[in-house]
């Protein structure tokens, strides 16, 4: 008997040591204490969603609050935040501050039972779905890169133009200037692509990515390449009107393209 017992906590500590290895079906089931809870789920997203928000150019804190956020149901108090993510008030404060500045999160009375006397202490929820949140990093990393980026792009592109100038004739020169000057409009059409994507409904944003993953990526790869053989300024003047029609008309728009696309095969 008790070689069985110590050859089966031999199995358990071997399972957890290594990540490959399948648990036995005749093993005992885990201790209570390995057995994930919604609160360790909850701090896995959150500490996942933390390491992220670095790629996205986001203060980890602010992400690790914001993470723990999304996946809890409940209006949460600085202090609930602060003890279960380890960090210290300033931290979760300043975390707050700069995610309700995002319009991520909102300030609301606790109204849960506490046994306290006087006003309501202050708590936060989530404001919003997955699809603000990603118009918000977006909008932040644009102030944080494109915009500081694109007045300092502009000098130099003055600078490349005055090398032109003083040596017409001279071929790095023209090269450089005609280099600043197309890194200089792409970083203004990714300005305006950031800025349509503030504008939008978060909803008209998800409509967009729904219909996106419903077209197999060999129908993308050929649009893409149809678009790349249009005209640009046909194919602007086409968007412009079709963007004025009605929801109707531009269904009537759209069985007549697949009609055409059907007998074009």
């Amino acid at each position: 008997m008790m070689a069985t017992t110590m050859a089966a906590a031999e199995s358990v500590s071997a399972d957890s040591a290594g990540a490959t290895e399948t648990r036995s079906p005749d093993a005992p089931p885990a201790p209570a204490a390995e057995r994930p809870d919604p609160e360790s789920v909850r701090l896995a997203f959150a500490r996942a969603w933390g390491d992220m928000g670095t790629a996205w150019g986001v203060q980890p804190s602010v992400a690790l609050v914001h993470g723990y956020l999304l996946a809890h149901t409940e209006v949460l108090t600085e202090r609930e935040l602060r003890e279960a993510l380890d960090l210290s008030h300033r931290a979760t404060s300043l975390a707050l501050a700069e995610i309700e500045g995002w319009g991520l999160v909102e300030r609301v009375a606790d109204a849960r039972p506490g046994g306290r006397r006087g006003p309501s202490a202050s708590a936060w929820r989530v404001v919003g779905d997955r699809w603000l949140w990603f118009q918000r990093v977006a909008e932040q990393r644009k102030a944080r890169e494109a915009d500081p980026l694109v007045p300092r792009i502009e000098t130099c592109l003055a600078l490349a133009e005055e090398a032109v100038l003083a040596s017409p004739a001279d071929i790095e020169a023209l090269r450089l200037r005609d280099w600043m000057t197309e890194l200089l409009g792409f970083l203004r059409l990714f300005e305006r692509a950031v800025g349509v994507l503030a504008r939008a409904e978060s909803t008209e944003i998800a409509r967009g990515f729904s219909v996106l993953a419903r077209i197999p990526d060999e129908s993308l790869d050929r649009l893409l390449r149809l678009l790349g053989s249009l005209p640009e300024d046909d194919l602007a003047t086409t968007i412009d009107a079709v963007s004025r029609v009605s929801p109707s008309v531009a269904r009537r728009v759209l069985a007549a393209a697949e009609k055409v696309a059907r007998f074009a095969r």
